[in-house]
């Protein structure tokens, strides 16, 4: 029988390394403009995301936004966008793809109380649905289309 992994690569799916982190995150590494970053891969996040204070750092030009965020313990939250950016996870990269920026802060504060670092930002739905994601728990791999 031809393994998980064979199949997908065949089907020109690329395989992305994530951890698990003590608060049973899923911690994944992504360039955003060609910049690392660590991210929370959240597969009820509708929208992936960065915090404000990052946005200089992925050099992003961020527009103000009527939307307003909500989240785990936290709604109402103000937010901008940023169009056009290259996202890039292992070898799978986009273009033209859109952010959400908004405050992070209370996620990180929950980080690190359990002495977890930081994140820059949340990998959400919108590139899971686009890359066709599919997710191996077990081995630690995302892999996208």
């Amino acid at each position: 029988m031809e393994k998980l992994q064979e199949i997908l690569k065949k089907e020109k799916y690329k395989k992305i390394k994530f951890k698990i982190t003590k608060t049973q995150h899923l911690l994944i590494k992504a360039k955003i403009n060609g910049v690392k970053g660590n991210f929370i891969l959240d597969t009820g996040a509708s929208n992936s995301c960065i915090g404000f204070e990052t946005v200089n750092l992925f050099l992003v030009e961020a527009q103000d936004s009527k939307t307003k965020a909500s989240g785990a313990g936290a709604t109402g939250m103000l937010t901008q966008t940023a169009s056009n950016n290259k996202i890039q996870l292992g070898l799978w990269k986009k273009n033209k793809f859109d952010l959400v920026i908004f405050d992070l802060s209370h996620v990180n504060e929950a980080l690190i109380q359990y002495k977890v670092k930081p994140v820059h930002g949340i990998i959400g739905a919108d590139i899971l649905l686009r890359g066709k994601a599919i997710i191996d728990y077990y081995n630690h791999y995302l892999y996208l289309q």
